[in-house]
C-alpha cells in the first residue's frame, strides 16, 4: 500500500487514476534500463496489490522508450523499467503515456475487490490475507473461519451481492487525512498483517454507505463502471486462505 510518495517524487496516479499522459523530470538513472521521475501516472507493483502500469517514454530527441515494468525504489518513488537502453541522465525531461486499457481493467477490478472485502467484512468479519490484481483477473484470500464449512457460499453470495451493490453506482470518494483521523474511522484497515504505514497523512477511499479503505491505488470514480463482475473458481489454500478467483465483463 504505497500512500505517499518518497522524497522528490509525486505520484500523479493518487491526484487522478484517470490521467494518461504526463511530462516529468529525470531525477535518478539507477542503470542504463531503468530511470526515476519527478513526477509519474506510472503505477507500480505490488502496490496495493496491483500489477504495474505499462507504457511508454517519449525523449525530447523524439525517441520511444517502452517501460514494461515499474517497481518501487529503497525511497518510495517508482522506478520505470524500459526495453530499450535509455541513454538519458538526469534533469533530462520525458513525456509518458499510461496502456489505459490496461490500466482501466485492473481499476475496476480493484474497485470491486474493496466493494467484495466489505461485504465479506461486515457480514462474517473476514480480513484480506492476500491478493494480486492483473488485467485479465484478480485474486483475492480471506480469512473466513466464522464462516465454517460454508465458506464457499459466503464467497459466491459476497460477488453476487458485490454486482447488486456496484450496479447501484455510488461515487468512489478520495481524500487525504492525518493518521490520527484516518485511525478512528472504523473498519478502515481490512488487512489481516498490515497496519497503515507510519505517515503523517493517509490516503482514503471511500464507497459511502459501502466501504472505507486506506488506499493509494487507482480506482474509477463510480461503481457502475465496474460492470459485471464473474467469479471465475473458489479454493482452499488452508484455513485463513480461502480464495476468490473473478474478473470484470469487457
Amino acid at each position: 500500500m504505497l500512500v505517499v510518495g518518497g522524497a522528490g517524487c509525486r505520484l500523479l496516479y493518487q491526484e487522478d487514476s484517470y490521467l494518461k499522459t504526463f511530462q516529468a523530470r529525470i531525477v535518478a538513472v539507477p542503470d542504463e534500463h531503468s530511470l526515476i521521475l519527478d513526477q509519474t501516472a506510472f503505477h507500480p507493483r505490488p502496490s496495493g496489490g496491483l500489477s504495474n502500469d505499462t507504457g511508454i517514454l517519449e525523449a525530447e530527441d523524439g525517441r520511444v522508450l517502452h517501460v514494461d515494468d515499474v517497481t518501487v525504489s529503497e525511497h518510495g518513488c517508482p522506478v520505470h523499467h524500459t526495453r530499450e537502453p535509455h541513454g538519458l541522465k538526469p534533469g533530462d525531461t520525458v513525456r509518458g503515456r499510461i496502456d489505459w486499457e490496461r490500466r482501466y481493467r485492473m481499476m475496476r477490478l480493484h474497485t470491486a475487490s474493496h466493494i467484495i472485502a466489505a461485504l465479506l467484512y461486515n457480514k462474517y468479519g473476514a480480513l484480506v490475507t492476500g491478493g494480486n490484481i492483473e488485467p485479465d483477473k484478480a485474486r483475492d484470500d480471506f480469512d473466513l473461519t466464522s464462516a465454517g464449512p460454508k465458506w464457499r457460499e459466503a464467497l459466491e453470495w459476497a460477488v453476487s451481492e458485490a454486482n447488486r451493490v456496484a450496479a447501484e453506482c455510488h461515487p468512489v470518494i478520495v481524500r487525504w487525512v492525518s493518521r490520527e483521523e484516518a485511525l478512528r474511522i472504523p473498519g478502515l484497515v481490512k488487512l489481516a498483517e498490515r497496519a497503515p504505514p507510519e505517515v503523517e497523512r493517509l490516503r482514503i477511499v471511500e464507497i459511502p454507505g459501502v466501504d472505507v479503505q486506506a488506499d493509494g491505488a487507482p480506482h474509477v470514480r463510480n461503481t457502475c463502471e465496474i460492470g459485471e463482475i464473474v467469479l471465475l473458481r473458489i479454493e482452499s489454500k488452508g484455513r485463513r486462505k480461502r480464495r476468490l478467483y473473478y474478473t470484470v465483463k469487457p
